[in-house]
């Protein structure tokens, strides 16, 4: 049995796997701005679900973040109370077990080339597109991690390809400008609405709107298109994965599956591009299954 551990800013969430079978799931709130409760969420959420199974089992944590290859402790998170943490030792010293943790979009884009949209590709590059702008890369059924551990952050490169309005582009919580997250997160489709409707609306809203035939919302549309083929054209160019797979709330605009490989012809170098955009199979529920993952069958001897 796996236990996956999705450790996010308002919510944790558990999920015990068997197989590709989901026996049990649990979820609880995150105590936010608090380590050592977190600590005690996590090992008391797995405690509820091995009890009611009455069995044991590996234990993987996707987190919104990452640990650094360099100190062993949490970078980049922002569940900004983790940073400069040894969660994973922590975690493992309060289960008494060895713990495997990872970026969250990683474990996404694992679930999703396990037994998802992407399963048996070669090559699967897995984007979330939400609140943030993130990505994880499976190899073979394996996730790079990358030397820094950083692969698939791909919203904190530049918009490619930018026009003269884009430049120098917004700022972004990483001290730059221009980050590919500030253009195709949420609030950046949400800008974008608001600089041609000189109105505010979620993403969700631009979306109805677009689809009931409003012109504004659907222009903005069109925009958020064009902008999010030129990014996943620079990944074609670089890693030509064998398929990419979207997540996260925007990536419920059905629209984008038809529109974007369109559009990243001309900007994907070669005589054809004909790699397949699709949803995620799994929606919300891959961070915690592809956390699950992280343990293979051969494995359990650790737990």
């Amino acid at each position: 049995m796996r236990i996956g551990i999705d450790l996010g800013g308002t919510k944790i969430e558990g999920a015990a796997i068997e197989g590709s079978r989901e026996l049990l799931r649990l979820r609880v709130r995150t105590p936010r701005g608090d380590y050592s409760a977190t600590i005690r969420e996590v090992r008391n959420l797995v405690c509820a679900l091995e009890t009611e199974l009455g069995r044991k089992g590996t234990v993987g944590i996707g987190i919104p973040g990452a640990v650094s290859a360099k100190t062993g402790l949490v970078k980049n998170a922002n569940s900004t109370w983790l940073n400069g943490k040894p969660l994973d030792r922590d975690l493992a010293r309060a289960l008494g077990r060895p713990v495997r943790l990872t970026n969250d979009a990683n474990c996404f884009a694992l679930s999703e080339a396990t037994d998802g949209a992407g399963r048996s590709a070669h090559i699967v590059f897995g984007v979330i597109i939400g609140t943030g702008t993130g990505a994880g890369i499976v190899v073979n059924g394996e996730v790079l991690q990358g030397r820094n551990r950083i692969s698939g952050e791909w919203g904190h490169n530049p918009l490619p390809w930018p026009t003269n309005h884009e430049r120098p582009g917004p700022p972004c919580y990483c001290g730059r400008t221009g980050c590919i997250e500030t253009f195709l997160s949420g609030p950046g489709l949400s800008s974008t609405y608001a600089a041609l409707a000189a109105e505010q609306a979620e993403a969700n809203e631009i979306a109805a709107k677009a689809l009931s035939g409003d012109k504004l919302a659907g222009e903005a549309l069109d925009v958020y298109e064009e902008r999010l083929a030129r990014a996943l054209a620079s990944i074609i160019n670089v890693l030509d994965p064998d398929v990419i797979v979207l997540g996260g709330g925007l990536s419920n605009i059905t629209r984008l599956y038809t529109n974007v490989p369109a559009l990243w012809q001309s900007f994907v170098f070669s005589d054809s591009a004909d790699t397949p955009l699709v949803p995620a199979r799994h929606g919300d529920a891959s961070g915690v299954r592809g956390a699950a993952w992280l343990w293979r069958d051969t494995d359990e001897e650790s737990i």
